[in-house]
């Protein structure tokens, strides 16, 4: 596995890359990292060519003061494509990641082959990401007085906050998710601030490109699949059995079994 910075107008953006093929450009979920996608891209890299950024603020990516938009996380991973001469790409990603996919297609459809939204957080509910974003701010993700987040436990998933787990997690997972949540520190909550700003609604029917929709079967949106397909002209919605929160860490290759056979098709 490759990996690399590429200036942009907001700072440093680090990448993680590896494999051949048809590129898939994949983006993570809110206060996490590509290294929460080392599984997914090794399970792609034999047919593809997959690389996944890490947000301004999130990783070894540079820091940003202000709140960005989506335009800003697709600025980045256009600058990424043109620094690794990559004209066109499939792109995937998981939650706030699904989101930022829906935003690239729709913003740049000549460069964009296929979409593949994971665990898309659609609710056809007004307003449901902003009281997500409340409750997610009530206790589930603590924080110091002073906004640094505080580390999380295995236990305290599991009994706290099961729906932003795995199904089974394991030490290791729960070590990077704590990484990942020290290095965007105090910045944590601008990803998924981005996504409440979004219209998710919109983006969604503005779709053009062949879609497919992976939604794990305890993920809270889930049970909203036929609204999303419904939304998108040219969607399809597959439901993982045992799936929930983090798929792309714990079924990445039955992710990677379903996106590629619907990425070549």
């Amino acid at each position: 596995m490759q990996r690399g910075l590429v200036p942009t107008p907001l700072g440093y953006i680090h990448y993680r890359s590896a494999g051949t093929g048809p590129a898939v450009l994949l983006f993570h979920i809110n206060q996490q990292s590509s290294a929460l996608m080392v599984e997914a891209i090794e399970a792609l890299a034999p047919r593809f060519r997959v690389v996944a950024m890490d947000y301004p603020s999130h990783g070894h990516s540079d820091p940003i003061a202000h709140q960005p938009t989506f335009d800003d996380y697709v600025g980045c991973a256009v600058a990424v494509m043109d620094a690794l001469g990559i004209a066109t790409a499939s792109v995937m990603g998981e939650a706030v990641g699904a989101g930022v996919a829906v935003h690239f297609a729709n913003t740049h459809p000549a460069r964009t082959d296929r979409v593949v939204p994971i665990n898309c957080p659609f609710s056809p509910e007004r307003g449901r990401t902003h009281a997500h974003v409340r409750e997610l701010q009530s206790g589930l993700r603590p924080e110091d007085e002073s906004g640094w987040p505080l580390t999380r436990t295995l236990t305290f998933m599991q009994t706290v906050d099961p729906g932003h787990a795995p199904l089974h997690p394991t030490q290791s997972w729960m070590d990077r998710i704590n990484t990942a949540r020290m290095q965007v520190g105090r910045n944590g909550w601008q990803a998924v601030t981005a996504l409440a700003n979004f219209d998710l609604d919109d983006g969604l029917r503005r779709l053009v490109q062949p879609t497919l929709i992976l939604l794990g079967e305890h993920f809270h949106y889930t049970k909203y699949a036929e609204d999303m397909t419904a939304r998108a002209r040219n969607a399809t919605a597959e439901i993982l059995q045992g799936g929930r929160f983090c798929m792309s860490w714990e079924k990445a290759s039955e992710i990677a079994e379903r996106a590629g056979a619907f990425l070549t098709a």
